[in-house]
């Protein structure tokens, strides 16, 4: 039943890739006011940040004694390697992923989402407070604003961001080779490569619309 299932939204951020990092949580449960938490993660890579945003929370959620999960996730690519689409090879990833899918199975369900970080914006700010030196959540939540974004281009020191890269190009060029019903449009394609280069650091963060 849709009344039992809690909400949880994920957030990790490095400035820098690697760099300062943080990850935080937002649990919403059913009848209940929601449980927020963040924390300083030290140096370390924008995709560790979210596995490890994305742990804690499963972690928390199991010691709460929930048992059906809706989470919601800004990165793309953990989402993406969660639900089985891509491959995990980077080994500290592995270890992250592992532990997640480990905390996944104690539970009698679990989904988990892609979100644009406009709809993560409660998670994004949690973290981005802890990493300015604020008290998690001392910043108010500010629905006509989007937090300004936190990751940095620079260079990709994660060889599955190429691997992802690659992998959605050739997805798209096979699909456009076969036309069909299912074909992705370039603006599709184009939105899912963004997002995976956003996630390694290549490209800069996007405006909202």
């Amino acid at each position: 039943m849709a009344d039992d299932v809690a909400t949880i939204h994920t957030d990790g951020a490095a400035r820098g890739n690697p760099g300062p990092a943080a990850w935080a949580y937002v649990i919403a449960r059913p009848g209940q006011p929601p449980l927020e938490h963040a924390e300083r993660l030290g140096t370390a890579t924008n995709n560790v940040a979210e596995y490890t945003a994305l742990v804690r929370a499963l972690a928390r959620a199991a010691e709460l004694g929930l048992r059906r999960l809706a989470v919601f996730s800004d990165s793309e690519l953990m989402v993406k390697q969660m639900n089985g689409e891509y491959s995990v090879k980077n080994a500290d990833l592995k270890e992250l992923y592992d532990q997640a899918r480990a905390l996944v199975r104690r539970f009698d369900a679990v989904t988990l989402a892609h979100v644009r970080r406009s709809e993560n914006r409660r998670a994004d700010q949690l973290g981005n407070d802890v990493l300015d030196g604020r008290p998690p959540g001392s910043t108010p939540a500010s629905p006509a604003a989007r937090p300004k974004a936190r990751k940095k281009a620079g260079p990709v020191r994660d060889p599955a961001v190429d691997e992802q890269a690659v992998a959605c190009l050739r997805s798209a060029a096979s699909a456009w080779a076969h036309p069909g019903p299912g074909a992705p449009t370039p603006e599709q394609v184009w939105d899912q490569l963004w997002s995976v280069l956003e996630e390694g650091g290549v490209l800069k963060a996007r405006k909202a619309k």
